[in-house]
């Protein structure tokens, strides 16, 4: 009986454990990473999607990774009803994520880069002047942003190239030490 009742406790003492906080199978570098190479690959944008297709949890960065894999599954699908509805849920989610960390850069950025890219036409692209203008600020207070040295680099490399700022946004891009 002793060991029977010591080998439950410490099967519940593990279940409890996994699944006392879902958030830390979802780290932040590895997401980072992944959400490059699924933005290339469908392959991978798939399996992008259904790691974060579940998640809940209240880390908005996490739920800003998850809206953008709702929109890299629009940008590898073929159906024109299944991109519409990937991008609209992506649109929900970013307004969670945003509403619970406004001023966070890295949420910021990854809406921009999903807004820069849908069609204009679609009318789905109406915050990027002030997420741009989020992100800079953010580069701007970097390191107290909370943004990595090599996230922040990889934002400003980013938003340096094409069409993405104006030559006066680029201007202070440039300006800033990283």
């Amino acid at each position: 009986m002793k060991i029977s009742l010591a080998i439950l406790s410490a099967l519940l003492i593990l279940c409890s454990a996994a699944l006392a906080d879902n958030s830390k199978a979802y780290k932040l570098p590895e997401l980072r990473k992944q959400f490059l190479e699924a933005s290339q690959d469908g392959k991978a944008g798939k399996e992008f999607y259904e790691l974060l297709s579940n998640y809940e949890d209240g880390n908005p960065v996490v739920l800003a990774y998850r809206a953008v894999s709702e929109a890299i599954m629009a940008k590898h699908g073929w159906n024109p009803y299944f991109k519409m509805k990937h991008l609209q849920a992506s649109a929900e989610i970013f307004e969670k994520a945003v509403k619970l960390d406004a001023s966070n850069p890295e949420i910021r950025f990854l809406r921009f880069t999903v807004e820069h890219y849908v069609p204009r036409y679609l009318n789905m692209s109406k915050n990027l002047q002030d997420d741009k203008a989020k992100v800079i600020a953010g580069l701007q207070r970097h390191p107290k942003s909370g943004l990595s040295t090599e996230m922040a680099r990889s934002i400003r490399d980013f938003l340096l190239t094409k069409d993405h700022c104006t030559e006066q946004e680029k201007q202070k891009l440039r300006s800033i030490p990283l």
